[in-house]
């Protein structure tokens, strides 16, 4: 950045008169400024500055142009003037092929007192700055965004507080990718420019959160404005610091809230409570319509809060409403579609859980399961059954990405996480109705084949029937059931199932 005053710099600057460029290069800088009622007050003569005129243009065409060239010849590279903008057509082209860069300005002494700071008194400007920060704490901001929109306003320029990661939440203008890359985090202060965009960044300190940055830029900035930027950071960063705690409180007092309301719903599997209703609909939790449940679980450490933050900020890019709260060692959320979706629509919502999941997986250790599209309050609580069982699953299927979803599961496998709850013995009832036909002769031998260890010739001796019989019938099991009995898994479902549903 020059040490002299580029006109991108008076452009930038929030209190500059009313500044608008209107012809010539668009480049230019001055190391000097002179400031005069007219053009014969401006009696130095030198180059590389810029003249102030406080009275008003001259309307005619030829006293424009004359007063152009006049500037011109005396070794000025800039005018600002009121009325500047409706000179004629002929003395922009002017302007233009001489090199002089003609501003209009509203109210020129602000205009000078403004490049008198930018040039003359940078601790005026340091200070103006300040001030203006200052005034972003006179209202009390209703969280950290409120906060950051109001520095941004004041001081005219974008806020934004970031980690090495991207932008966490800005205000005032969008911080470009490539002035986030060129920011230094090592230091506790830092100034950079990419292109025309320069900013001044500082070390946040906050007990909660590690590696974050207020950061104050804007398009045009001189080399005074950003050093002026870098003090004004410096000073709003404690409020920025205590603006983030007092969020995350607030943040982890409203999770437990929400923590509790989840449990109390989940513990009525699908009954209707009027007060527990009420409070869902006072949180925005639509018990009507569609819903889609997902369970993130812990294969590991895990700080639920930390894992809550970074799964919702990704929900938000969902196409459905969207909830989650801690549930245990990790969360619980759903998706609610007011009107029934179409197949692609789920496919679409689905495919977006498993890639939250895996921009999840690169910092916490986690499974993740998705229960099946379930319709109203019971179906809400039967989804969020439907996730936890498949989350329990994922948690040991490194094969899939420890990502399950309950619609691509066998019901035999689903047995192994329904043991522990209501749901096990009417799944149980359901995988073995096929069996119970015909007398139930094939569920008896598929009982006493599993109590025997799957052994042919102990099963039909505790039968008294021929070992060929066995073989049979346990063939036709596995073709009703569709399930591998060389599986493992699948033994212990079946057996655990047919103990639950035979006869005591």
């Amino acid at each position: 950045m020059s040490a002299r005053l580029p006109v991108s710099a008076l452009l930038s600057h929030t209190e500059n008169g009313g500044l608008q460029w209107v012809a010539g290069p668009r480049d230019a800088a001055w190391e000097e400024v002179a400031v005069g009622a007219s053009e014969a007050e401006l009696t130095e003569r030198g180059a590389e500055r810029l003249a102030i005129i406080t009275a008003s243009a001259p309307t005619s065409t030829w006293q424009q142009d004359a007063l152009l060239r006049r500037l011109r010849d005396r070794g000025f590279t800039g005018l600002a003037v009121s009325g500047a903008a409706d000179f004629d057509a002929g003395a922009f082209r002017l302007a233009d092929r001489i090199g002089l860069c003609l501003l209009d300005v509203q109210r020129p002494i602000q205009l000078a007192k403004a490049c008198w700071m930018l040039i003359e008194a940078r601790d005026a400007l340091t200070l103006s700055q300040v001030r203006k920060v200052a005034q972003s704490f006179e209202y009390a901001a209703d969280d950290l965004t409120d906060l950051l929109g109001h520095i941004a306003a004041n001081l005219g320029v974008g806020a934004a507080l970031i980690d090495s990661s991207g932008v966490l939440q800005e205000a005032g203008a969008h911080l470009d990718e490539r002035l986030h890359a060129a920011i230094g985090f090592d230091s506790w202060l830092d100034r950079v420019s990419v292109g025309e965009t320069a900013a001044a960044s500082v070390r946040v300190d906050s007990p909660g959160r590690s590696g974050l940055r207020l950061v104050l830029f804007g398009q045009g900035l001189g080399e005074a404005q950003v050093q002026s930027l870098s003090v004004a950071a410096e000073v709003a960063m404690p409020a920025v610091a205590a603006r983030i705690l007092i969020d995350e409180v607030a943040a982890v007092n409203d999770v437990a809230v929400s923590s509790g309301l989840l449990r109390d719903f989940v513990d009525l599997h699908g009954a209707a409570d009027a007060d527990v209703q009420r409070r869902m609909l006072e949180r925005g939790w639509r018990m009507s319509g569609h819903h889609l449940g997902f369970r993130v679980v812990a294969r590991g450490r895990l700080d639920s809060f930390s894992l809550l933050r970074s799964v919702s900020a990704g929900l938000s890019a969902i196409d459905a409403e969207a909830h989650a709260t801690t549930a245990g060692r990790g969360l619980s959320g759903w998706l609610t579609f007011p009107d029934a979706p179409d197949p692609d629509r789920v496919e679409r919502a689905v495919a977006a859980l498993r890639e939250l999941h895996l921009g999840v997986l690169r910092d916490f250790t986690v499974a993740t399961g998705v229960g099946s599209l379930q319709a109203g309050s019971e179906g809400l609580a039967t989804t969020l059954d439907e996730a936890g069982d498949a989350a329990r699953i994922a948690a040991a299927r490194s094969a899939t990405g420890w990502f399950v979803r309950v619609d691509s599961l066998g019901l035999e496998q689903l047995l192994l996480a329904w043991t522990g709850n209501d749901t096990f013995v009417p799944a149980a009832e359901s995988l073995l109705a096929p069996l119970r036909e015909g007398g139930g002769e094939l569920f008896t031998t598929l009982s006493a084949y599993l109590d025997h260890e799957s052994g042919i010739a102990a099963t039909a001796t505790a039968l008294g029937l021929h070992r060929n019989t066995i073989a049979v019938r346990i063939r036709r099991v596995q073709e009703l059931l569709g399930i591998d009995m060389n599986d493992p898994e699948a033994r212990l479902a079946l057996h655990l199932a047919c103990r639950a549903v035979q006869p005591r």
